[in-house]
């Protein structure tokens, strides 16, 4: 398969939701990035249900498809004639996927997945790295103001006793 029958990063990335506390992707539109009608993905993957454990693939229950619908303002869910809940497909799920459709088109595909689904991992390592380097400086700046703190605290005392210090009596032989 050529570069141009590549889809985009973005129309993949689009169909990526996170329900369950896990990325998922819908049947349907998996369905439609391999180039196959949604009856057929889920033929497939019924004929292979020992493929697709519980953390590989479910189905929404009805109040995670309902908040998945509202999440679109102009919402084609409606009109699609939805009898029966969608698929939720987990990294694992979709590479599973590619041993149940066979054509090009699903192979080429699911790599492209795959490579978003790691960007998407790496991206989120590097936000949970830059958090974690940014507690650390705050700390830093905590303790460094601590410390400021303090050298003042000092300084205020010094002060206080050179006021406080009356004039020595001179103790020795006069000239």
């Amino acid at each position: 398969m050529d570069d141009l029958s590549l889809l985009p990063e973005e129309t993949i990335s689009n169909k990526i939701y996170f329900i369950r506390n896990q990325k998922i992707m819908l049947d349907r539109d998996l369905a439609m990035l391999y180039g196959v009608e949604t009856k057929v993905l889920k033929q497939a993957v019924k004929r292979n249900l020992s493929r697709f454990p519980e953390d590989f693939m479910f189905e929404l229950n009805e109040s995670e498809f309902k908040n998945w619908r509202s999440q679109f303002v102009t919402s084609n869910s409606d009109k699609m004639g939805l009898r029966y809940a969608p698929m939720a497909f987990t990294e694992h799920g979709i590479l599973m996927l590619s041993s149940v459709l066979k054509s090009d088109k699903a192979i080429q595909t699911n790599i492209q997945i795959m490579r978003i689904f790691t960007k998407v991992r790496e991206l989120l390592l590097g936000t949970t790295e830059m958090k974690i380097d940014i507690l650390q400086i705050q700390k830093k700046l905590e303790n460094h103001d601590k410390n400021i703190e303090l050298v003042f605290s000092y300084l205020d005392e010094l002060t206080e006793k050179k006021e406080n210090e009356s004039e020595r009596i001179k103790i020795g032989y006069k000239k």
